[in-house]
């Protein structure tokens, strides 16, 4: 049996609701939500114990991140060269290392699975300073849930995650703010 000619156009009817809703959704709705920390990521959380690892740097050497507990705040930045985002979160966190460096701030640029050579020479290229250790099978990611990057946790003195991100904006006022104060604990 033939569709009737009602069938069609109840079809089209739905498809053009269907696409303008997929369109409001994609193109304000998700725009007009506000950006910002979470409080929660896969097993961390806002307020709880940092998991504790350890990881090799581009100089190969064991870099655990219970060793500045109780000497600096950590700003662990997720990311990988291939990540645009990531890229452009750059310039924004070597700012940070230059402002806080005499001020017991440490940013672990945790690379996720690439190469030690590709993030070498990707870091020398743009004569990025901060510290980078090679997450080379994303277990620590996994450990903290990260599902997309760039993905930034700020982990105070103490030990204790004081800051949860998925992405980065260019104006990041909350997060410099909260490592102004960290810094001074």
């Amino acid at each position: 049996m033939k569709p009737s000619r009602a069938f069609w156009v109840i079809a089209g009817v739905l498809f053009a609701a269907a696409s303008i809703a997929i369109n409001y959704e994609v193109k304000i709705a998700l725009h007009s939500r506000p950006a910002g920390p979470v409080l929660e990521m896969g097993n961390v959380k806002v307020d709880s114990p940092a998991p504790d690892f350890s990881l090799q740097d581009l100089s190969n050497q064991e870099v655990t991140l219970s060793s500045y507990r109780g000497r600096k705040v950590v700003l662990m930045d997720f990311w990988a060269t291939w990540c645009g985002p990531c890229r452009m979160a750059m310039p924004g966190l070597q700012k940070l290392q230059d402002d806080f460096r005499d001020r017991s701030l440490e940013i672990l640029s945790v690379n996720q699975s690439e190469s030690a050579e590709q993030v070498h020479s990707f870091l020398e290229h743009r004569k990025y300073s901060f510290h980078v250790v090679l997450d080379s099978k994303g277990a620590v990611g996994n450990k903290y849930g990260v599902r997309g990057i760039p993905t930034v946790v700020l982990v105070d003195k103490k030990g204790l995650i004081r800051w949860l991100k998925v992405g980065w904006s260019p104006e990041e006022n909350e997060l410099r703010g909260l490592v102004k104060k960290l810094t001074r604990e």
